[in-house]
């Protein structure tokens, strides 16, 4: 027979996984821009190159943006739990 699960250490995992999967994504999105810049760097620049590197860039931020938070958030609340500092 399985414990009764905390919900809030439920809800807080889950929030977790949401952050680190929002700063997987915001950085892949980070590196596609880059990628994006570089290559129209390398080849003077058309409307694909710089349009793909402006979305991504925005795109990544809009992701990472929240991900921090909730990351920060979470780590907080554990460590809080951790040194019994409520």
């Amino acid at each position: 027979m399985t414990p009764p699960s905390d919900p809030v250490l439920e809800r807080r995992r889950r929030l977790a996984r949401l952050a680190r999967t929002g700063r997987r994504a915001g950085y892949s999105l980070y590196g596609v821009s880059l990628a994006a810049f570089a290559t129209g760097f390398a080849t003077g620049f058309t409307s694909a190159p710089a349009t793909i590197a402006a979305v991504t860039l925005v795109a990544g931020s809009v992701l990472l943006l929240p991900a921090i938070i909730i990351g920060y958030g979470v780590s907080a609340a554990d460590r809080a739990d951790r040194n019994d500092d409520w």
